[in-house]
């Protein structure tokens, strides 16, 4: 919970923390994706996320200590229920092929939640004038689209088709 909630600088700190609580549960569950993904090509992208999500965890804390914020502290409570349900899928009695669908499918609910707080968090950096925060951010919102663009590509081109 947050002391105070009266400015937009107030509610930007208040989504950096979410951003940053939601990066760090995020690297605990890649792995466990990764090691239940049975396809190789989504086996790989879950790596590589993993991958990206440690820089991404890395630019948010360069936009903290520039900000002189301390992101720890907070947990973000949609992360925890999107993983909670993805690792409820993942204990699933379920063929190879309908995993890898389910995997895709939770995979692309986390990315759309972290599509949306990137979006608005950079929405409200260059609010406050803090380029160098939205160019960070921006650059994140990026790769988290690109990332549901290859979930959503890997789902409609094969691995939904396969589960069937």
């Amino acid at each position: 919970m947050f002391d105070k909630l009266e400015t937009l600088d107030d509610l930007f700190e208040m989504q950096l923390k979410d951003l940053y609580s939601a990066e760090n549960q995020l690297v605990k569950a890649l792995p466990l994706m990764a090691e239940k993904a049975r396809d190789s090509r989504l086996k790989a992208g879950f790596t590589k996320h993993l991958h990206e999500t440690e820089k991404q965890i890395e630019r948010l804390e360069k936009i903290g200590q520039s900000l002189d914020l301390d992101l720890d502290g907070h947990t973000c409570k949609a992360m925890a229920g999107l993983i909670a349900e993805g690792q409820e899928t993942m204990s699933e009695r379920a063929t190879d092929e309908v995993m890898d669908a389910a995997l895709i499918a939770a995979a692309q609910r986390i990315e759309h939640y972290e599509i949306s707080g990137y979006g608005t968090a950079a929405h409200f950096a260059e609010r406050l004038g803090n380029t160098q925060a939205a160019g960070l951010l921006r650059q994140t919102l990026d790769e988290e689209q690109l990332t549901d663009t290859k979930l959503n590509n890997m789902a409609k081109n094969y691995l939904n088709q396969k589960a069937l």
